[in-house]
């Protein structure tokens, strides 16, 4: 009997990028990219690629169930992720299997519209998923777009972000993690813990291979909680994982092409 010990493990429950570049095939590249061992749970499937999202197919609410208690029951996992989740159902449905397993360090995503503007959370979900998923989360991780969303406000200021980062804090997550990238200028995450914030500077990488940016951000932050990293050395190393990726990624298809997940090996 091999008596190794067991790698760190880590789930994704989103759901899947046809063209590769983003949701569960993201999270996955990112997971192993870190050494973690990863799992997965679909809750919905895309006809996508690098232009537009043509279609989504939601998988039916008790599949997604099974898909979890699966893999928990057998395998278990060190920590978790929520990406695009498409309906109040399944945002209802995966709270209450976080909750049921009771799965660590879970990290949120709140994936409302794709690269390409095409709306991945369906209106009536949104509630369901500040009153459900979020209380939930050690970490979630909205750019500027979707904090708007979540808090109902503008967030056109430097104060008016930190705002919505306590507002967000206050709905019950334990750390939140607002991008930047969606303002002018130089791309500023911010990471407050329910006391202080800590700045992430970066500076912005001009190219077309930013498709997945997000979900594979959330997944490193992700790997790393399931290696026992606090969450603020997480967020840094994350950023630094993303921009490495972006910047030596080569263009694939002819829109938002994916990042070179696997960089550091090459």
């Amino acid at each position: 009997m091999n008596g190794a010990r067991k790698p760190p493990r880590a789930l994704t429950i989103a759901g899947s990028d046809s063209g590769g570049g983003a949701g569960i095939q993201a999270d996955l590249k990112t997971f192993s990219a870190f050494g973690v061992y990863g799992t997965c749970a679909l809750v919905a499937l895309t006809a996508q690629n690098t232009r537009q999202v043509r279609a989504i197919h939601e998988v039916p609410a008790e599949f997604v169930v099974a898909q979890i208690d699966a893999v928990l029951e057998d395998i278990g996992t060190d920590a978790a992720k929520t990406g695009m989740l498409a309906s109040r159902c399944l945002v209802e449905t995966v709270v209450e299997a976080v909750k049921r397993h009771r799965i660590p360090n879970l990290v949120v995503d709140p994936v409302m519209v794709s690269k390409s503007g095409s709306v991945l959370l369906q209106a009536d979900a949104v509630e369901a998923m500040r009153r459900g998923l979020v209380p939930l989360a050690r970490v979630i991780t909205p750019n500027l777009p979707e904090a708007q969303i979540l808090t109902g406000r503008p967030l056109a200021s430097p104060a008016a972000v930190r705002a919505a980062a306590r507002e967000i804090h206050r709905m019950g997550a334990r750390n939140v993690v607002i991008k930047g990238g969606h303002a002018e200028g130089e791309p500023l995450d911010i990471l407050f813990d329910g006391e202080s914030f800590t700045e992430f500077p970066g500076a912005r990488i001009r190219t077309r291979c930013d498709h997945g940016t997000g979900c594979t951000f959330s997944a490193a932050i992700t790997a790393l909680l399931a290696l026992g990293e606090g969450v603020r050395s997480a967020v840094g190393e994350a950023k630094r994982y993303v921009e490495e990726a972006m910047r030596r990624a080569r263009p694939v298809g002819s829109g938002h092409g994916p990042l070179k997940h696997f960089a550091r090996f090459s």
